[in-house]
């Protein structure tokens, strides 16, 4: 997955580079970030290849503001990747790298903290997760089946999230765990 096909897809509606930030920061955040600094030449490199087109309008609060629409290569270019089938590529966590060498400062103290801080982190995120699941399905039911299509693709977006982050929080407390009792009883020397 690209950052390419990610813009392409939130702007089936027409947005700015600030609008598109915010898409970012809430509806999307949980399954890809993006900065400014990113998404503005991407942005304008989908522009020279003719997949978007763009115009200045007023802005309510300072100046003018450039506004990007889909061109009809753009819908095509989205819909080709969403044909393509499930594009499923490496995953990245800096995380699990940071954990991988922790050996390399010895104090099981240390490791102990950053799995709470990770843990807290976790924990936290899933609750927005979960309480954005709860106002959708207070205001539409708890059948997403029955819900519009871009509503459907969404909650079900939304519930990966949940899993899957859910998932990381049980694994923190198992390693919470696993550290408490190596802890509380050091292995003897390597073998």
């Amino acid at each position: 997955m690209s950052l390419d096909h990610i813009l392409l897809g939130l702007l089936r509606e027409p947005a700015s580079g600030y609008d598109l930030r915010n898409a970012f920061s809430g509806s999307v955040a949980h399954f890809w970030s993006a900065e400014l600094s990113q998404i503005y030449p991407t942005l304008k490199r989908l522009e020279e290849r003719g997949l978007l087109r763009s115009r200045l309008e007023p802005s309510p609060k300072g100046p003018d503001r450039r506004v990007y629409a889909l061109t009809g290569e753009g819908q095509a270019e989205l819909r080709r990747w969403v044909r393509n089938g499930p594009a499923v590529g490496t995953e990245r966590f800096e995380y699990l790298a940071q954990l991988y060498f922790m050996d390399a400062i010895d104090d099981l103290e240390q490791t102990r903290a950053f799995m709470t801080a990770l843990r807290d982190h976790l924990a936290n995120r899933l609750a927005q997760l979960r309480a954005i699941e709860r106002e959708i399905i207070a205001a539409h039911g708890d059948a997403p089946e029955r819900y519009s299509d871009a509503g459907f693709h969404r909650f079900v977006t939304l519930r990966m999230g949940i899993h899957s982050i859910g998932s990381k929080v049980t694994w923190c407390d198992l390693t919470l765990a696993a550290i408490d009792r190596r802890l509380a009883s050091p292995p003897g020397p390597a073998s």
